[in-house]
């Protein structure tokens, strides 16, 4: 019921979604009245499709104790009680992520041997796309803490590129040994001596270089590395349209290399990269993008799927407990 753009949103990722998978069951928890009237505007009576009624609603800008605390029987915190207790899978939201992340660790806790959830998220990179984490949910982290998001960013990759051993990376101010602070570099010894793809240290401006599969940062790094690209993407974007709009030749120009320009725009649209993961939960929680659109939320969807299909938690378990042994 939350996110930017409303419960319509969901709905339509939701009948799409239903078209592309025979076997699906879809749970839209929230008002019941509003979700009524939006599944008989847009999908009809359907079989594989049923509402869950809640009661309440965590705004976008709620702290996330106060709706832990205070709103029981919100669409988030019924969302995530279908999982915990089996009768979903899988819970994709697009709403408060600091609540989210509260609720999740509240409700269904953390899988042995992990100390705190990570988010992790897939984004374009030179021949292909890349996993980073953490990307907000914990702004300080240990050796330790760094080592258990490689497992669960090596799980995840692994997953979702099907690829045998994802390149695993440390973000660091150099590539070379000798940099970094004293965690990094405790951090690295323990990947060193691990069973991961462990490749070294990559700075900034390798993140999307197509050097690593996984990309493993603090939640402060990560989440600034993430916001700076973001805002890159949108530089890049202000100065291509001025350049293409100075005048009557430059017009011309974009009008012969529309097609170039729309491949481009294709392939670099975000909302191909919709859907996050909560990653060291017992449980699977997807977090689409507050501003996602159904083509982006549907996407995000997709991803639940594919981790649910992988037992994504249980994946996480058995490697780290190999790795602790």
């Amino acid at each position: 019921m939350s996110g930017d753009l409303g419960a319509e949103v969901v709905v339509r990722a939701a009948a799409a979604t239903l078209g592309k998978y025979q076997n699906l069951e879809l749970i839209l928890v929230g008002d019941q009245e509003e979700l009524t009237h939006l599944v008989a505007r847009i999908v009809g009576d359907h079989p594989r499709l049923r509402i869950q009624h809640a009661s309440e609603v965590v705004a976008m800008s709620e702290p996330p104790a106060e709706s832990i605390r205070k709103k029981k029987d919100s669409s988030m915190r019924v969302a995530i009680n279908l999982v915990k207790e089996g009768a979903a899978h899988a819970c994709v939201s697009a709403g408060n992520t600091g609540a989210l992340m509260a609720t999740a660790k509240f409700v269904l806790k953390m899988l042995p041997g992990i100390d705190r959830p990570a988010i992790i998220a897939e984004l374009p990179s030179i021949g292909g796309s890349v996993h980073m984490l953490d990307l907000g949910a914990n702004t300080q982290a240990t050796a330790d803490h760094l080592f258990q998001y490689a497992v669960m960013g090596s799980i995840v990759a692994a997953d979702i590129m099907r690829m045998e051993s994802p390149r695993v990376a440390l973000l660091n101010i150099g590539a070379e040994d000798t940099k970094g602070h004293d965690t990094i570099k405790d951090a690295a010894a323990l990947l060193s001596k691990s069973t991961l793809n462990y490749v070294g240290f990559v700075e900034g401006s390798d993140i999307l270089s197509g050097k690593a599969d996984v990309v493993v940062a603090d939640g402060f790094t990560g989440n600034v590395s993430l916001k700076t690209m973001e805002g890159t993407v949108v530089l890049c974007k202000h100065y291509l349209k001025r350049a293409f709009t100075r005048n009557w030749f430059t017009r011309l120009q974009a009008l012969l290399a529309r097609n170039v320009l729309t491949s481009l725009a294709v392939e670099m649209d975000s909302r191909n990269y919709n859907g996050a993961t909560l990653a060291g939960l017992n449980g699977i929680v997807i977090k689409s993008h507050g501003s996602a659109d159904a083509y982006a939320f549907q996407h995000a969807i997709d991803t639940a799927i594919v981790e649910v299909r992988n037992q994504l938690p249980q994946q996480i378990g058995t490697l780290l407990q190999k790795e602790m042994a």
